[in-house]
Formats: structure tokens, C-alpha cells, sequence
């Protein structure tokens, strides 16, 4: 087993699950799972802080009538209900301190 240091300063990780059974998902259509995923990913290559701040991909969180979800780590802080309109906000609390 290798151990190496870990290479990025936060990450953030987005569901993007989705269902085909009727069942509320972060990313069906009408939630903004994936959207918000890649306006976020765009947002940390725009501010150069990609080798920094990490934006992941998530399978379900197990809340996803509360989605979309996001997961800030290592600060420990749940997300929930976000829309498009909440990347700016979202975006400047990830990026606060670097």
C-alpha cells in the first residue's frame, strides 16, 4: 500500500446520481445535479485553482429529496436544494482562504 500526501486542499463532491423510477435524484430532469457539478468544475479552472480545489463527481448521498446535494470536505458542511442560482454563492464559500 502506498500512502502519498493529499493533493488537493478541498473537495467538493456533487451528486449527479440519477433515477429512472420516478424516485426524486439530484440529477434527474428538472434538478440541477449535473449542471451544477460542471458550472463548478468551469468555476475553479476559471480562478486557477484546479490543482487546489478538486470538484468530484458523487453517487447518491441518501438525501435526495432534499437535492441537489454537495459535500464540502474537510470542512464537514452539507448542502442541500441547491440551484444554478446558488453557484456564485457556493463557489465564493469553496474558494474562501485560498
Amino acid at each position: 500500500m502506498d500512502e502519498d500526501s493529499v493533493p488537493f486542499e478541498k473537495t467538493v463532491f456533487v451528486c449527479t446520481h440519477s433515477r429512472t423510477d420516478g424516485r426524486a435524484s439530484c440529477a434527474n430532469p428538472g434538478r440541477a445535479g449535473d449542471a451544477i457539478c460542471q458550472a463548478l468544475k468551469v468555476e475553479v479552472k476559471n480562478r486557477g485553482l484546479k490543482n487546489k480545489i478538486r470538484i468530484a463527481r458523487s453517487g447518491c448521498l441518501d438525501l435526495c429529496a432534499k437535492g441537489p446535494n454537495v459535500f464540502l470536505y474537510p470542512e464537514n458542511v452539507w448542502v442541500s436544494g441547491l440551484t444554478e442560482d446558488d453557484i456564485p454563492k457556493l463557489i465564493e464559500r469553496i474558494t474562501s482562504g485560498n
